[in-house]
């Protein structure tokens, strides 16, 4: 079977000058770590990735491939043709049937000339190709500005020819810009945190904080559903789950009831940073948006990152709701998110939290609690969940 070609649209990295072939690395490596059982070969030309990828491999699973690759701005099936407008001409009348156009309606030829010593201008091969569309499609009509249907031709050291362009993430590989520790949760905000920060070039692993019984297996279950859903925006990740039962009841049980979320916070601190320093992450990220919720006023923040000498890192503190739901629903994690089964931060919520704490009477009302050998024990006992690029969990991790 003939192998499938992708063409693909570079974004940000065309702006990074001499360390771009680093970046284009990266991207390289990106798609072919999720397309790697299939033997994909990647090349590359000015401002274009070219992927070539067996003919049997499903479009669908390619499409997933490529539109949840961070630093891709577009991308689309391609068909080569030689440098010559007989030999295009001949290879649109032969996709076209394969694509929208047969549907009607309006359209519009776009190309794109890299090789200036070929002999027609840009306009003069629309136009050839465009009386290709008529006699296949006589009732069709050209309309440049808002077509229905769009035939692309790149003139560069070969010529491609495509008619669906995709949309892309956009943003940075990741893996180009450091190891970050995500800070998972149950809710909206943690994987569009972590989402986001993927496409800025962050790698991430994840955390999740269990407090079985009091949160279910269905809330650990849900938990390892959003790592898989996020986990071809992050390039594959690990789910670090520890069992936090034992530190949120003495936390109850000893300090203060209206400060039990912010000690929460940072007995969590503290031992995301303990399994972020052994995995040589230099940030945590999290979930959190400025006034939120209680535990999210400045104050509270600025407590919060006191407990870690890590950089905390929160891509969602100027969004409000409605633009994090929105980017939820657009990763497709959304729905999983509203799952009626609540983290162990809810559960354990004081009825009247402290929203405006002091600094250092938070500290040493934390200090006095002597957690770390609680938190050693959480580190001891965490459990380790794997999912690949494409977010499949990897099973015997």
């Amino acid at each position: 079977m003939e192998d499938k070609l992708y063409l693909i649209k570079e974004g940000e990295i065309s702006l990074k000058g001499g360390n771009r072939n680093l970046f284009e690395k990266q991207l390289r490596h990106n798609i072919k770590n999720k397309l790697r059982p299939y033997h994909s070969d990647i090349t590359k030309q000015k401002g274009r990735l070219y992927a070539r990828i067996p003919g049997d491999v499903p479009d669908d699973l390619i499409r997933k491939a490529l539109s949840t690759t961070s630093g891709i701005t577009g991308f689309a099936r391609a068909y080569p043709a030689a440098k010559d407008i007989e030999a295009m001409k001949a290879k649109a009348a032969e996709i076209l049937p394969l694509s929208d156009f047969p549907e009607g309606g309006t359209f519009r030829i776009t190309v794109k000339r890299e090789d200036k010593t070929f002999p027609m201008n840009s306009h003069e091969v629309a136009c050839t190709l465009a009386d290709t569309v008529f006699s296949l499609y006589p009732g069709m009509s050209v309309d440049l500005r808002n077509p229905q249907h769009t035939l692309t031709c790149e003139i560069r050291n070969d010529v491609y020819l495509y008619t669906s362009e995709e949309k892309g993430e956009s943003g940075l590989p990741y893996a180009t810009a450091g190891k970050g520790m995500l800070l998972l949760s149950g809710g909206i905000d943690s994987p569009v945190a972590g989402y986001m920060m993927a496409k800025r070039g962050m790698k991430l692993d994840a955390i999740y904080f269990h407090a079985y019984p009091y949160t279910s297996e269905l809330a650990l279950e849900k938990v390892k559903k959003l790592a898989s859903i996020i986990a071809p925006y992050l390039g594959g990740l690990r789910l670090f789950v520890v069992p936090f039962t034992e530190g949120q009841v003495y936390i109850r049980d000893h300090g203060y009831e209206e400060e039990s979320t912010l000690m929460f916070r940072a007995a969590m601190m503290q031992t995301a940073e303990r399994i972020a320093r052994a995995e040589d992450a230099k940030a945590i990220v999290t979930g959190e948006a400025l006034s939120q919720v209680a535990s999210q006023t400045l104050d509270a923040m600025s407590f919060t990152d006191s407990m870690t000498e890590l950089l905390v890192l929160r891509p969602l503190v100027g969004m409000d709701k409605e633009d994090i739901t929105e980017k939820a629903r657009r990763i497709g994690s959304y729905e999983t998110s509203i799952l009626p089964y609540e983290d162990c931060c809810v559960v354990f919520s004081p009825r009247h939290p402290v929203t405006h704490p002091v600094k250092a009477v938070a500290r040493k009302h934390f200090e006095e609690l002597g957690m770390q050998g609680i938190i050693d024990e959480a580190v001891r006992n965490t459990e380790v969940f794997s999912f690949d690029p494409m977010g499949r969990e990897i099973c015997g991790e």
